[in-house]
């Protein structure tokens, strides 16, 4: 049971994916929810601090380069685009917006996205990485709920 503790684990750290796509994997391996979803948590904030400090002034040092800018302008590009929305819709509330932005289960606005817009908008770190994980832990619950309705749906069916 370690092994697919492990796997979900590395699942919850990887972009676009992140626990969104780990707490049902959990679920499809038949591990026990709880367990499950605190490694996820754990999983995916793990990189926030990286993320934070160092993604931006990575990305822009090689948004020119020649291999590796098309992607890097690419992630730039959809962090910037990320607190462009969380400023629109913020106003006041910008980390209950970054909550809401990383817990709202929608592709690419997960805890990466939203700590590089967290980052890219110089907002304070602290309290970007309560929302973030707050937004991590709805999203988790979101997914569970959903999971677990899919599965009843489906045993029903069958």
């Amino acid at each position: 049971m370690l092994k697919e503790y492990i796997y979900i684990f590395l699942i919850s750290m990887v972009p676009l994916i992140e626990l969104r796509g780990a707490v049902p994997a959990a679920q499809l391996m038949g591990l026990p929810l709880l367990p499950s979803y605190v490694i996820a948590v754990i999983g995916n904030m793990l990189p926030v601090p990286v993320i934070f400090f160092f993604a931006r002034r990575v990305l822009e040092w090689g948004a020119d380069k020649p291999v590796i800018g098309g992607f890097f302008s690419f992630c730039l590009k959809k962090g910037k685009q990320g607190g462009d929305k969380l400023m629109q819709k913020a106003g006041g509330g910008l980390y209950v917006a970054l909550l809401l932005f990383v817990g709202i289960p929608l592709p690419g606005t997960g805890a990466w996205t939203g700590t590089l817009a967290a980052s890219i908008l110089d907002m304070d770190f602290k309290k970007s990485v309560i929302a973030v994980m707050l937004g991590v832990m709805l999203a988790g619950v979101i997914m569970a709920v959903a999971g677990g309705a899919l599965a009843t749906a489906v045993s029903a069916i069958s």
